[in-house]
């Protein structure tokens, strides 16, 4: 599942993002890219909001396949896995 961080408010994204964790999924394997076009009421903002679902989060530079890389292949046994990818804010 590839989403954009305006797009995590939509309903079947909640619904999936709060089933998933419970759930087990760890073969689920998501990338948000985070273009600060949105707020999110955490602190710790889109990782912390997957973290307390259950999930498996880490925020990356989204520019940097290395750090991509590593956070993609990371042990995260029994959860779904969500990588923040962090890139240029949204422009007008």
């Amino acid at each position: 599942m590839l989403v954009g961080d305006a797009e995590l408010d939509e309903g079947s994204n909640h619904e999936a993002i709060a089933y998933a964790g419970p759930a087990g999924l760890d073969q689920l394997h998501t990338v948000v890219i985070d273009n600060s076009s949105a707020s999110y009421a955490l602190p710790g903002g889109i990782a912390a909001r997957f973290e307390a679902a259950g999930w498996s989060a880490e925020t990356v530079d989204g520019r940097d396949h290395d750090a991509l890389y590593a956070t993609f292949t990371a042990p995260h046994p029994g959860r779904p896995r969500v990588v923040v990818a962090r890139v240029e804010p949204k422009t007008a």
